[in-house]
């Protein structure tokens, strides 16, 4: 767990694929946003019920199951609107399949109550999370940029040391290299990268060191 500047944020790793799920809280008014709740509801809604959060909304960066597949379940508990980018709809449409790939149990899809576009600032009490449109995974790619306590939550784009695979349905290798390179390698240097699997890294380590995309 990071707390600093009355924020609260804990990730933790949910379902099959251990998709980071990212819980930011504002400590004095105790409202909140979920990005990525991919599974494991019941562990996400206990990390909430403890610091006693509210969730305003729920994020999706992209619309691969093991990041949007209990994002209807947390709806259902929470009431809290689904934000995403619409260019990923055809992802979500097809999430039997992408089931049947798995081989897991088909989610139901949440759909979109907001749009998330470049741009959009996303706000649960103090915290501001910008709206970074970063395709090449999929089309709908999002990161999310916190820039009062340098964070970035990237997602499937930029990892520690990789970069995210674009073999899938809508990927684009050249388009998720335009978007490291051009919206998160701009970011300032010392952000923390939060990516959607694995370790955090930070901005200036990827611009200086990964293999896949130097600035």
């Amino acid at each position: 767990m990071h707390s600093e500047n009355a924020l609260i944020h804990e990730t933790l790793p949910v379902g099959a694929l251990g998709c980071n799920c990212s819980i930011l809280g504002d400590l004095l008014t105790r409202e909140a946003m979920v990005i990525d709740p991919g599974d494991d509801i019941q562990e996400i809604v206990a990390i909430l019920e403890r610091h006693q959060l509210t969730v305003k909304m729920i994020v999706i960066t992209h619309a691969h199951i093991d990041h949007i597949g209990g994002a209807h379940k947390l709806r259902a508990l929470t009431g809290a609107p689904v934000y995403m980018n619409e260019a990923d709809t055809f992802l979500a449409d097809n999430l039997a399949m992408q089931a049947a790939w798995l081989g897991i149990p088909i989610p139901q899809n949440p759909g979109i109550d907001t749009q998330a576009h470049e741009g959009d600032i996303l706000r649960a009490g103090s915290i501001e999370a910008h709206v970074l449109h970063t395709p090449g995974h999929t089309p709908g790619s999002i990161s999310l940029y916190i820039p009062e306590h340098a964070k970035l939550i990237a997602g499937d784009t930029l990892f520690k040391g990789s970069v995210g695979r674009t073999d899938l349905p809508g990927g684009d290798s050249g388009q998720i290299a335009s978007s490291i390179r051009g919206k998160l390698y701009t970011l300032p240097e010392n952000t923390i990268v939060f990516p959607g699997h694995g370790e955090p890294t930070d901005i200036r380590t990827e611009k200086r060191s990964n293999p896949f995309v130097r600035m």
